[in-house]
């Protein structure tokens, strides 16, 4: 699991947080008494969630020490936990099974999926949304970067990188234990900056799994600026200066009898 900074994953918490004001609208629970957020970083995702439904108890649960004490600075009200996704347990259901883009670095989904849909209450939701663009030309390039001559000796081995199935691999999984299931994709195009405001926001996501893997801050930077210039070429600047940051998102909500 790579590394985590709350400052740097909320210099895009506008747009990070707005696939979950999308996702948390679609829900159709009317008062869920008791909520956990999993992946909850640094709160946003589950500030939404309160809004949502302020009279229900909610948890929010992270693997990240940092975040989870960035989350309980901010909104002292909530209970939060310290917790590996992959590991994590409830001893007694709950109404809503909520996750905000970090199902997508849990390993194997085949398993984690079901195992998380039986702590849903009868009438209850399991609901995410995960980022659905690991073949998208930011991220090609972080891996042909890596696979560079200039860079292949700093990675001899596979750097692991989030993954997500096709929507019809969750459907297929979910449908003989779900009363329905509601799947969609949206892509969202975020006007930013420029070319370097798109590094900044894989800074502190999609990168991690690289710069992780190297040893010296100095070997961090140059891995950064070299990327920077080949996000240069892909991403030309529109009339204003801006440049258009096209990004892909899948959306599960799977309801229990």
């Amino acid at each position: 699991m790579p590394t985590w900074n709350p400052e740097q994953y909320l210099k895009f918490g506008d747009e990070r947080t707005r696939p979950c004001h999308d996702l948390v609208a679609r829900i159709a629970l009317d008062r869920p008494r008791a909520i956990v957020d999993l992946g909850c970083g640094p709160g946003n995702s589950t500030a939404v969630l309160a809004q949502r439904w302020p009279t229900a108890k909610l948890t929010g649960v992270d693997r990240s020490a940092d975040m989870v004490h960035a989350a309980r600075e901010k909104y002292p009200d909530v209970q939060w936990q310290e917790s590996d996704i992959s590991t994590w347990t409830t001893p007694e259901r709950v109404d809503l099974v909520f996750s905000n883009a970090a199902l997508q670095w849990v390993p194997d989904h085949r398993i984690a999926v079901p195992r998380l849909f039986a702590m849903v209450a009868p009438g209850g939701a399991l609901a995410w949304q995960v980022p659905a663009n690991i073949d998208a030309t930011a991220h090609r390039l972080m891996r042909e970067l890596a696979a560079s001559a200039a860079w292949r000796e700093h990675f001899p081995g596979t750097v692991r990188e989030w993954f997500v199935h096709p929507p019809s691999f969750y459907y297929d999984l979910l449908a003989p234990l779900a009363a329905s299931i509601d799947l969609w994709t949206t892509e969202y195009f975020h006007v930013l900056e420029n070319p370097a405001a798109i590094v900044e926001w894989y800074r502190g996501t999609g990168l991690r799994p690289f710069l992780d893997q190297l040893d010296s801050p100095a070997d961090r930077e140059r891995f950064l600026t070299d990327y920077e210039h080949e996000i240069e070429h892909a991403f030309p600047r529109q009339s204003d200066n801006r440049v258009l940051f096209p990004f892909l998102r899948q959306f599960l909500i799977a309801y229990r009898t």
